[in-house]
C-alpha cells in the first residue's frame, strides 16, 4: 500500500497467516501510559484506552497481537483479510453483547472454523495499574470463561470494572461499524434514542443519572396527577350528590315527626279507650261472677253451633268465587265489543278523510284540457328526430373510417422512423450486434422458432417518459441480446455469427412455458395508496417471447413504478409494502434483509435518462407529422361539430320523451283517481253496515251482572235464614262482653308523651286525620336515603383527606422534578450547543450545512426528549432531519462520521471505533470527512480512536499522532515472528524520499 502525504508512524504491522500457530512478537507494555518513539506509539493515553489487544483462534485469526497509539489508529486492509475481527474482539473482550456485531446470536460461531476453543485478551490502561481482561470462548458448551489480571473472574465483575472505565460497546456513539450495518442503525435511531446515546457517551456522569430521575418523576407526577384527577372528580360528584340528597333527608326527617306523632295518637287513642272500658268494668265486675256459670254452658252448647256455621261458610266460598267469574266474564266480553267498535269509527274516518283527498285531486282534473292531441305532435317530433340521429350517425361513420386510416398511416410512419433511428443508435454503439441483425434478416429461413432481433429494437414503450424505468431494469446486455425460441436456433445462430464471423453478441432464451401473463403477487390498486400506478410490464409492449423472457428473469410484472408522492412516504412504503425493488418518480430503491440480523436494509439510486428505448424525431419528419396533424385536426373539427349535432338531438329526444311520459301519466291519473274514489266508498259502506250497538251491549251486560247478584243475594239470605232458625240471639252474648274486657290487657309506659296529646277521641281522632295527610305529602321516601346520605358523609371526608395527602405528594413531587430538571436541562442544553457548533463547523467546512438541537414537543415530558440531526447537502434544498430513508447511504455515512467527531473533544468515553465508514462517500466527501478526522482525532485532549478501511484515496494529509496498522492476508505471508518493522519504514521512506 503506498501512503502519500507527511510522515507517518507504523507502529505495529497485524499479519494473518494460514500457517496454524503462527506467533507475533509482544513487547513490554509500560504501566503510566506513556509510550516512546521506540516503541512506535507516542503520546498520553486517558484512563480506559487500550493498549493491547490479543487474539487467539478467534474468527480469521490464528495468533495476532494489535497495539493501537492514543490518537488516531487507522486499520487499513483489503476485504475479507480481517479487519473486522479487531472491533468483534473489542466488543466481545469488553463483555459486549453479540446481538451489537450483527454476526451471529452464539459466541461459540467466533471461534476460527475447526478450533475448539478461542480467546481474546484486551490491555486497558489504569492510572492505578493496567487492566487485562482475558475471555476464553469453547465452542462445546457455547460458554465462556473470564479472568482479570490473570485471577479468574465471573462476566458481571468484568462488566463492573468497564463500567468504571466509562467503556460503552453498546453505545453507537463509541462504537459504529458499517460493516456490520450499523451506519443505518444509526440513521434509525430515534431522537430519544440518539439522546440517551450521546448522554452516555459525552455528558457527565450524573446527566443519565438525572434524565432517568426525571422521566421516573414524571411518570410518578402523571400517576398522581391523574389519580388526583379522578380523586377530585369523585368527591365532586360524590358531594353534588349528597347536596341533591340533602333535601330528600331534610323532607324524610319532617315525614318521620309526623309518623311519630301519627305512632304516639294510635298508643293514646286505646289508652283513652281503655280508661273508658276500665270504668265500665267495674260496673260489670260484679256481673262476671254471675256469667261464668252461664258462659261455661254457653260454652259447651255453642260448639256444635261453631261447627255447623265453618261448614256452611265453606260451601259459601265457591259459590261466592263463580258468581265473581262470571261477572268478570260479561264485563270483558262488553270492553271487546266497545274496542271492537271504537277501530271501527276510527277506520271510518280515515275513509272518508281520504274519499276527501281524492275526490278534491279529482276535482282539480277535470279543469284541464285533453292531452291526446299534445301527444301525437310529441310523437311526430320524435319521429323526425331518429331520421336527423341516423344521418348523423352515417357522417360520423365515415369521418372514423378517415380518421383511423389518417392515424394508421401516422403510427406506421413513426414507428418506421423511430426503428431506423434505434437501428442507427444500435449500429453506432454495438456494431458487432447490427452486422448480426443485418445477417438474421437475409437468413430467417434457417431457423425453425421465432427470432427475434435485439431488445431495443423490439420494444415499445408506451410512454417516452417511462423509457428510464426500463433501461434502468434491464441491463444493456440485455437490451442488445436476440431472443430465441428454441435451443437449436440459438446454437445455430451464435455459431455463424460469434465463431465463424467473430461478432460480439449477446442472445438469450425464452421460457418453455410462456410468464408473458404471469399475474403479480398483488393487484396494483392495493399499492395506490402509496402513490404506485403501475407495474414495469404495463409500460411497454414486446413480442411474447421477449416479455416472457423479461418476467422470468427481471419480474417486471411484479416491480412497481411509483411517482413523488412514493418517494414522500419511502419509509412507510418499505416498513408496510414488504417490497424487494420499487421505483419512484427519479430514484430506484432495492431492499434486502441482512443475512446476519433480518434487519431490513435498503439503498436508493438515482435513475439516468433514456439512451435507446427513446428516441427524438428529425425536423422533416415533424413537419410530416405536423401536416399529418392538421389533417387530423380538420377532420376532429368535424368531428366534434357532428357530436355536437348529435348532442344537441339526444338532448331534445330525452326532452320530448320526458314531456310525453308526462302528459301520458297526466291521462291515465283521472281514470286511476275515479276508480280509487270508487273502491273507498265501496269499503265505507261496508264498514258502517258493521255497527254494534254499545248502550244495548251495556244494557244488557248490566241485566246479566244484576241478575248474578240476585243469585248470590238469595243465597246468602237463605244461610242467614237457617242460621237465625238455629241459633238464639243470647248466645252472641259472651262475644260482646269478651270484646269489651280486652281492653284491660293494655298498658303502654308512655305517660309523658301521651301528657302533649288531647285527651278526648274526638280530638285525637282529628289530630290523627291532620297528621296522616300531612304525612301522605312526603313520597317516594325511605330510610335508605338518610343512610346512604349519612355514609356518604363519611367517605366524602375519607375523600378530602386523601386528596390532601396525595396533592402535598405531587406538590413535592413536582419540586423534586424542578429541582432535578435544572440539574439536568441546563447542562444537556449547553452540552448540545457545544455539539451544533462543532458540527455545523464540520458542515461549513465541508460547503454544507448541518445542525444539532434538543428537540421536544413538550418541555414537561422528559421521556420525549431527543437530539435532532439536519442536514443540506446541497443548496437548492432545505435542511431536512437525519432518516434512513431520505439521504443516500454516502450522506448517511459523512453525517454520522461528523456526529461522531463532534463528540470526539466532549467524548468521556476511553475510546472510539468506526468501521468502515467511508465507504458509500464519493471522493470529494470522504477526503472532507477524513482531513475533519485527523485533526480532531489527533489533536492533544482526545480520546483514543479507530478508524477501519479497506481502502483510502491518494494524497491525502496524515499527522504525526497517527497509528497506521496494516492488515494483510493471503498464502504468502510471512508468518509474524519473521516480520522486521523498521526495515519495512526504511523502505517505506526510501521510496517517499525518491
Amino acid at each position: 500500500m503506498a501512503l502519500h502525504g507527511k510522515r507517518k508512524r507504523i507502529s505495529h504491522i497485524l499479519t494473518n497467516s494460514q500457517i496454524p500457530n503462527s506467533q507475533s512478537t509482544l513487547p513490554c507494555t509500560p504501566q503510566n501510559g506513556t509510550f516512546s518513539q521506540e516503541d512506535g506509539r507516542s503520546g498520553r493515553f486517558v484512563e480506559g484506552s487500550i493498549l493491547r489487544i490479543t487474539m487467539q483462534n478467534f474468527l480469521t485469526y490464528d495468533h495476532s497481537e494489535v497495539f493501537p497509539g492514543p490518537h488516531l489508529n487507522m486499520i487499513v486492509g483489503a476485504n475479507g483479510t480481517g479487519k473486522s475481527s479487531i472491533v468483534c474482539a473489542i466488543c466481545l473482550g469488553l463483555a459486549g453483547k453479540t446481538a451489537i456485531l450483527g454476526r451471529g446470536d452464539k459466541v461459540s460461531l467466533y471461534v476460527k472454523r475447526g478450533c475448539s476453543k478461542g480467546s481474546v485478551e484486551i490491555e486497558l490502561y489504569r492510572a492505578g495499574g493496567n487492566l487485562v481482561i482475558n475471555r476464553e470462548i469453547h465452542v462445546e458448551n457455547n460458554q465462556s470463561i473470564w479472568m482479570m489480571n490473570g485471577k479468574h473472574s465471573s462476566q458481571k465483575a468484568v462488566e463492573e470494572a468497564v463500567r468504571e472505565l466509562q467503556i460503552q460497546v453498546g453505545n453507537l456513539c463509541q462504537l459504529c461499524s458499517t460493516q456490520q450495518e450499523k451506519v443505518g442503525e444509526f440513521a434509525k435511531m430515534s431522537k430519544i434514542e440518539l439522546l440517551e446515546a450521546t448522554e452516555k457517551s459525552v455528558g457527565p456522569p450524573e446527566m443519565y443519572n438525572f434524565h432517568c430521575e426525571l422521566k421516573s418523576y414524571r411518570t410518578k407526577e402523571r400517576d398522581l396527577e391523574n389519580l388526583c384527577k379522578e380523586k377530585a372528580n369523585f368527591l365532586e360528584k360524590a358531594k353534588q350528590r349528597n347536596e341533591r340528597n340533602k333535601v330528600d333527608v331534610e323532607r324524610y326527617h319532617m315525614k318521620r315527626r309526623h309518623l311519630d306523632r301519627i305512632q304516639m295518637l294510635d298508643k293514646k287513642k286505646p289508652w283513652v279507650e281503655y280508661e273508658t272500658a276500665r270504668k265500665e268494668l267495674e260496673e260489670v265486675k260484679k256481673q262476671r261472677e254471675e256469667m261464668k256459670k252461664t258462659a261455661k254452658s254457653l260454652k259447651e252448647a255453642q260448639a256444635p253451633l261453631l261447627r255447623k256455621i265453618q261448614s256452611i261458610d265453606n260451601k259459601l266460598q265457591p259459590i261466592e268465587n263463580q258468581m265473581k267469574e262470571k261477572i268478570d266474564d260479561i264485563k270483558q266480553a262488553l270492553s271487546l265489543k266497545q274496542t271492537e267498535e271504537a277501530d271501527r269509527q276510527k277506520r271510518i274516518g280515515n275513509t272518508k278523510r281520504l274519499i276527501q283527498d281524492l275526490q278534491r285531486d279529482l276535482d282539480n282534473m277535470g279543469s284541464q284540457e285533453d292531452v291526446t292531441p299534445k301527444i301525437e305532435a310529441v310523437n311526430t317530433e320524435l319521429r323526425r328526430i331518429q331520421e336527423e340521429k341516423a344521418r348523423l350517425d352515417g357522417e360520423r361513420q365515415d369521418l372514423r373510417r378517415d380518421k383511423d386510416e389518417i392515424t394508421k398511416r401516422e403510427k406506421k410512419a413513426v414507428n418506421k422512423d423511430m426503428m431506423n433511428r434505434k437501428e442507427e443508435k444500435l449500429r453506432s454503439r454495438f456494431p458487432d450486434t447490427h452486422s448480426a441483425v443485418l445477417w438474421l434478416r437475409n437468413h430467417r429461413d434457417l431457423f425453425e422458432g421465432n427470432v427475434y432481433e435485439p431488445m431495443m429494437l423490439v420494444i415499445n414503450v408506451r410512454d417516452s417518459l417511462h423509457a428510464k424505468y426500463i433501461e434502468s431494469h434491464i441491463p444493456v446486455n440485455d437490451l442488445r441480446a436476440f431472443v430465441f425460441q428454441k435451443q437449436q436456433d440459438m446454437e445455430k445462430f451464435m455459431t455463424e455469427v460469434r465463431d465463424k464471423q467473430r461478432l460480439r453478441v449477446n442472445s438469450v432464451i425464452a421460457p418453455a412455458e410462456s410468464c408473458a401473463n404471469r399475474p403479480p403477487s398483488r393487484p396494483i390498486d392495493s399499492l395506490k395508496r402509496f402513490g404506485f400506478f403501475s407495474y414495469l410490464r404495463e409500460l411497454f409492449d414486446a413480442p411474447e417471447e421477449v416479455m416472457s423472457y423479461l418476467c422470468h428473469q427481471y419480474k417486471i410484472n411484479d416491480v412497481p413504478v411509483g411517482t413523488e408522492k412514493t418517494k414522500s412516504m419511502i419509509e412507510t412504503v418499505i416498513k408496510e409494502s414488504q417490497l424487494r425493488m420499487i421505483y419512484t418518480a427519479d430514484e430506484k430503491y432495492t431492499v434486502k434483509k441482512s443475512a446476519y440480523s433480518n434487519k431490513t436494509i435498503s439503498s436508493n439510486s438515482a435513475l439516468r435518462p433514456s439512451q435507446f428505448l427513446t428516441i427524438a424525431i428529425d425536423a422533416e419528419e415533424r413537419q410530416h407529422l405536423e401536416e399529418q396533424l392538421g389533417v387530423s385536426i380538420t377532420l376532429l373539427s368535424m368531428w366534434l361539430h357532428l357530436l355536437e349535432g348529435q348532442v344537441k338531438l339526444e338532448r331534445r329526444d330525452n326532452e320530448l320523451r320526458t314531456e310525453k311520459k308526462h302528459l301520458s301519466e297526466l291521462k291515465g291519473k283521472k281514470r286511476q283517481l275515479e276508480q280509487r274514489i270508487s273502491t273507498k266508498q265501496d269499503s265505507l259502506r261496508q264498514m258502517e253496515q258493521g255497527g254494534i250497538n254499545l248502550q244495548e251491549a251495556e244494557e244488557e251486560a248490566k241485566t246479566k251482572i244484576s241478575h248474578v247478584n240476585d243469585q248470590k243475594v238469595a243465597i246468602v239470605e237463605e244461610i242467614l235464614n237457617s242460621m237465625k232458625v238455629c241459633v238464639k240471639p243470647h248466645l252472641f252474648l259472651p262475644f260482646t262482653i269478651s270484646h269489651k274486657l280486652c281492653y284491660s290487657f293494655i298498658y303502654v309506659f308512655i305517660v309523658f308523651a301521651f301528657s302533649e296529646l288531647p285527651d278526648t277521641l274526638d280530638e285525637i281522632d282529628a289530630m290523627l286525620s291532620e297528621e296522616r295527610a300531612r304525612a301522605e305529602c312526603f313520597t317516594g321516601l325511605s330510610e335508605t336515603v338518610v343512610e346512604e346520605y349519612n355514609k356518604r358523609e363519611k367517605e366524602i371526608k375519607n375523600m378530602e383527606k386523601e386528596l390532601e395527602e396525595k396533592t402535598n405528594a405531587l406538590n413535592t413531587y413536582r419540586q423534586n422534578i424542578s429541582e432535578a430538571k435544572e440539574r439536568w436541562l441546563n447542562p444537556l442544553k449547553s452540552l448540545v450547543e457545544q455539539i451544533n457548533e462543532k458540527f455545523s463547523n464540520f458542515f461549513r467546512s465541508m460547503h454544507c450545512a448541518g445542525e444539532v438541537d434538543l428537540h421536544s414537543e413538550n418541555e414537561e415530558e422528559y421521556d420525549k426528549y431527543g437530539i435532532r440531526i439536519r442536514v443540506k447537502f446541497r443548496s437548492s434544498t432545505q435542511l431536512h432531519e437525519l432518516t434512513p430513508h431520505h439521504q443516500s447511504g454516502g450522506e448517511r455515512s459523512v453525517s454520522t462520521m461528523l456526529y461522531l467527531m463532534s463528540l470526539q473533544e466532549l467524548n468521556r468515553c476511553p475510546f472510539r471505533v468506526v468501521d468502515e465508514i467511508n465507504q458509500g462517500m464519493d471522493p470529494v466527501n470522504e477526503r472532507r470527512v477524513f482531513d475533519i478526522v485527523v485533526k480532531t482525532a489527533c489533536s492533544g485532549n482526545t480520546s483514543q480512536y479507530f478508524f477501519i478501511t479497506p481502502k483510502l484515496l491518494q494524497n491525502l494529509t496524515y499527522a504525526d499522532e497517527m497509528t497506521v496498522l496494516c492488515v494483510h492476508n493471503g498464502p504468502y505471508m510471512l508468518p509474524p515472528n519473521k516480520w522486521n518493522d523498521k526495515a519495512f519504514i526504511r523502505r517505506v521512506k526510501r521510496r517517499t524520499d525518491q
